[in-house]
């Protein structure tokens, strides 16, 4: 699989996605393409952001944020296996940022890191399948 975007702008997503209660992510996710691409990097199927965010609504919305943080937990593990340089997302950088700095941008510096980490891993990824071409 190529991955065709590796700059997606994590600070603005994050942003945007928290004035918009998360309804950003669950149309971004599914028509970008981003969670078929997760699950192709994580190598097995995660759970559709849509049904963590109906879960999300009987618990403040801490589920959808546990969701989030195991899938960077996940990314955290594959970038060091290939490699790539950090810092790295992680559990505690997604959960801690989203719940103790919520009043400081938390949830956008938070989100930058995952995709700044989900960047770094599809550019590897891509590098690696065009050397194998050649």
């Amino acid at each position: 699989m190529i991955f065709k975007h590796t700059n997606r702008p994590g600070f603005l997503f994050g942003f945007i996605d928290f004035f918009t209660a998360g309804f950003f992510f669950l149309f971004y996710m599914p028509l970008s393409g981003l969670q078929d691409e997760i699950d192709f990097i994580l190598g097995h199927t995660t759970m559709k952001y849509w049904k963590a965010y109906l879960l999300g609504i009987p618990t403040l919305f801490i589920y959808p944020l546990v969701w989030m943080a195991r899938i960077s937990e996940e990314l955290k593990s594959k970038a060091i296996e290939l490699g790539v340089e950090g810092p790295y997302t992680s559990w505690w950088h997604m959960f801690g940022w989203n719940i103790f700095g919520i009043l400081i941008l938390g949830p956008a510096i938070a989100t930058h890191r995952f995709f700044k980490t989900l960047n770094k891993i599809e550019i590897e990824l891509n590098n690696r399948n065009n050397s194998d071409i050649f």
